[in-house]
């Protein structure tokens, strides 16, 4: 019990692993200093913001948001190393495991209160420590002294991050790569590739490495950033530049071997750099493998394309005044050229019916 306006009340956990008592009216009383009726307000407005602990009691007080203070936001990245970055890119630092987990938590809800129970599942996951209340608060003690007692608010029985989601590498990355989306859908495909750029520069490793249990998360975030890596590549097949998008397509194609609109974007990349050979040849692997792995034939989309190469479709090489005509057989092979048999790609070669 302590004393509050006169009267003796007390105190009680919270939820987040401090003693709070209430007065008969309702509101929060202070203890030591603070727990007098004439108490200076300032101290408990400095208290609020500063998230200072109670010199006689050792209990926390609540923490505000109270933003980023006068140089800005902190920044954070979760698309690789855990970091937290001042304003003028000064990394703060935050060490332990534990530590960049709880930081990890926390960001991937800027903005919104975590629950308790949330947290010690996220950090510890299924080894959580015996006294889980406790250490939570240790540990967001410790993140406070890192980030500045500002950072990190208690609240609603859990804490929160004192951040927008563009704080956060991993929610401007979502943000860049749907700007990027529209605008090529909107037909401004340099816009898309400089927006897209943007956003993929901002992943510098494996994302959430610090999350023990992360393989979902991971998943997700993953899925976006392929989505991102394919509107890039439609980008640079809009803006005329096959050939330099190509080494980036292989490379995605042979790590996602079942993805067909990514390796549709290969062959359009070949054929509009001048490759129709290989284009039809890398049809053949396609089809090859999702026979073997998944019993099935190519889709319509990779179906569509393939008669296109079959049938010398060179709209491309036209818009470049480079035009070939056909040779004997009337069907181009490798650069315009029919192979034997009239077909391009060798001798006894037919058509896809």
């Amino acid at each position: 019990g302590r004393e509050c306006g006169g009267r003796r009340v007390r105190g009680r956990y919270d939820g987040v692993g401090r003693r709070a008592g209430r007065s008969p009216k309702g509101g929060r009383c202070r203890s030591g200093a603070n727990a007098n009726a004439n108490t200076d307000a300032n101290a408990d407005v400095n208290a609020e913001v500063n998230g200072v602990m109670d010199p006689q009691m050792g209990l926390e007080v609540d923490v505000a948001c109270s933003g980023g203070g006068d140089n800005g936001p902190v920044r954070y990245r979760v698309l690789g190393t855990t970091q937290a970055l001042r304003p003028d890119g000064t990394v703060l630092p935050v060490g332990g495991a534990r530590l960049r987990a709880l930081l990890t938590v926390l960001a991937l809800h800027a903005g919104r209160t975590v629950s308790a129970p949330v947290l010690v599942d996220e950090v510890w996951a299924a080894d959580p420590p015996a006294d889980a209340t406790g250490a939570l608060q240790a540990l967001a003690g410790r993140l406070r002294r890192a980030l500045g007692a500002d950072a990190v608010a208690s609240a609603d029985g859990g804490y929160r991050l004192c951040a927008v989601p563009d704080d956060v590498d991993v929610f401007r990355f979502d943000r860049l790569v749907g700007e990027g989306t529209r605008a090529l859908a909107d037909g401004d495909a340099a816009k898309a590739a400089a927006v897209l750029d943007d956003a993929l520069a901002l992943w510098t490793g494996e994302p959430l490495p610090d999350l023990p249990e992360r393989t979902a998360e991971v998943a997700r975030w993953q899925a976006r950033r392929l989505d991102a890596h394919r509107a890039r590549a439609a980008a640079a097949l809009a803006i005329g530049e096959a050939e330099l998008v190509l080494p980036e397509l292989t490379a995605l194609c042979e790590g996602q071997p079942l993805d067909e609109p990514l390796q549709a974007l290969r062959l359009r990349a070949l054929r509009d750099a001048g490759r129709p050979a290989e284009a039809l040849a890398a049809y053949d692997d396609i089809r090859t493998v999702l026979a073997d792995r998944l019993g099935t034939d190519p889709g319509p989309e990779l179906r569509a394309l393939h008669q296109e190469l079959l049938r010398g479709d060179a709209y491309a090489y036209e818009e470049a005044g480079d035009v070939v005509g056909p040779g004997p057989g009337g069907v181009p092979g490798p650069g315009g050229v029919p192979g034997p048999g009239g077909f391009p790609g060798g001798p006894g070669r037919e058509p896809d019916t």
